[in-house]
């Protein structure tokens, strides 16, 4: 049988007062995604164990069948297998974040924590010119990677440092995190000679004559040192592809053996190439069991608080992800699961990822059923009372083996 996990990233959210207080997913107009839960089986999944983060790298390690008590070090030695960089045992790997920042009244403002979704060349233009802040340092490595996301590796010891992911506090005064990176100075020294490269940059003195907002800080976090993932097919007996945007999938993908899928024109927003997605995806069941395929759009206008382009995104998902895929799998003859889901919720209110339980709904070709579920939702889902709180268990039942 073949397996088929469609995750649009962040989709779940809260009940909107302009929306009819419907969430936004039971305000859109999903109607694939509701065929799968109408005629499939349908529960909540605990993607965030207890005492742990509300991330993508942990809720996504979920979803791939890996309990992230277990195997999860750091979100950045992920984005690091990504990039090809092989994490040393004494290397400690940091996201450096491109990101707007703003000085007010003693304050340091979070302003946006992408650059204005800087896109690759441009933010590779200015990567170029930060390779000039770290020449004095032994032991610092800068890598480019995709729009605003890119990569710090270090050889010594960091252990005191906590960091805070960027996008947690948009609009708020970050000012307390920045101090902490004085607990290690070379990172302290490092931060200060690249606000000053960006801020005399060609590129951001253009932006400011545009009357748009210059790129002008980086920030470093999500740190950690090379994990143990098993390799999916030790783990599950099958032979697994996933398909994503952004480096933190794709570094999962590594660790788990699983083929990496690079699209072009995938770019993790509302512009991403979906049809490029659709076509990779479908390809790779010739050869694999499993494909995964991660749309990070949703996410990304949560977290920009942006609830119109949310709804955009969710409906994207659905229309040009989707409902091409299932078409396609339903006019096959081999049987096949397909399962449509998110990491986690990002509500756009909070502009930032909470732990709640997540809606799964999943199609057996073979088994088709209704599961009593009217529509795909954070709150018909949640009624229904059914709940996963094992990924392995969760993993086992979407590949017909519970």
């Amino acid at each position: 049988m073949k397996t088929v996990i469609l995750v649009g990233d962040g989709m779940g959210d809260e009940p909107q007062k302009n929306l009819d207080g419907k969430t936004l997913l039971q305000y859109a107009a999903t109607p694939n995604m509701d065929w799968i839960a109408q005629h499939g089986k349908v529960s909540l999944l605990q993607t965030i164990p207890d005492g742990m983060a509300p991330g993508s790298d942990i809720a996504n390690l979920s979803l791939l069948g890996y309990a992230p008590q277990e195997f999860y070090t750091g979100r950045s030695p992920l984005e690091a297998a990504s990039l090809g960089v092989d994490l040393k045992e004494n290397e400690v790997a940091f996201r450096l974040n491109l990101v707007t920042t703003r000085d007010e009244n003693d304050t340091m403002i979070m302003v946006d924590y992408s650059g204005g979704h800087i896109s690759t060349p441009d933010a590779h233009i200015l990567i170029d010119a930060l390779q000039e802040a770290i020449l004095p340092y032994s032991g610092v490595k800068l890598y480019p990677g995709i729009s605003y996301r890119h990569l710090v590796v270090v050889d010594f010891d960091v252990a005191e440092l906590e960091t805070q992911p960027p996008h947690d506090h948009t609009d708020q005064d970050v000012g307390g995190f920045w101090t902490a990176y004085s607990k290690v100075p070379v990172l302290h020294d490092f931060i200060l000679r690249a606000q000053g490269i960006l801020k005399d940059h060609p590129f951001n003195k253009q932006r400011v004559n545009d009357g748009l907002s210059p790129v002008n800080n980086v920030w470093l976090w999500g740190q950690g040192k090379s994990p143990e993932i098993r390799n999916m097919h030790d783990l599950y007996k099958v032979k697994g592809a996933i398909i994503s945007a952004v480096d933190l999938l794709k570094g999962i993908g590594v660790y788990a053996g699983m083929e990496v899928l690079d699209v072009e024109g995938a770019t993790g927003y509302l512009d991403t190439n979906y049809q490029g997605k659709v076509d990779a995806a479908l390809a790779s069941l010739k050869g694999n069991d499993l494909v995964f395929v991660h749309v990070e759009a949703p996410d990304e206008t949560g977290h920009q608080g942006l609830l119109n382009k949310k709804l955009q995104a969710i409906e994207d998902f659905d229309a040009q992800i989707v409902g091409p895929i299932l078409k396609k799998m339903q006019a096959q003859a081999e049987p096949f699961s397909i399962t449509v889901c998110m990491d986690h919720f990002t509500p756009i209110r909070l502009k930032t990822h909470t732990r709640h339980p997540v809606p799964v709904a999943t199609f057996f070709s073979d088994d088709p059923l209704s599961s009593g579920c009217g529509a795909y939702s954070e709150l018909e889902v949640a009624q229904t009372g059914n709940f996963y709180t094992d990924s392995a268990e969760f993993m086992r039942t979407i590949l017909g083996r519970e």
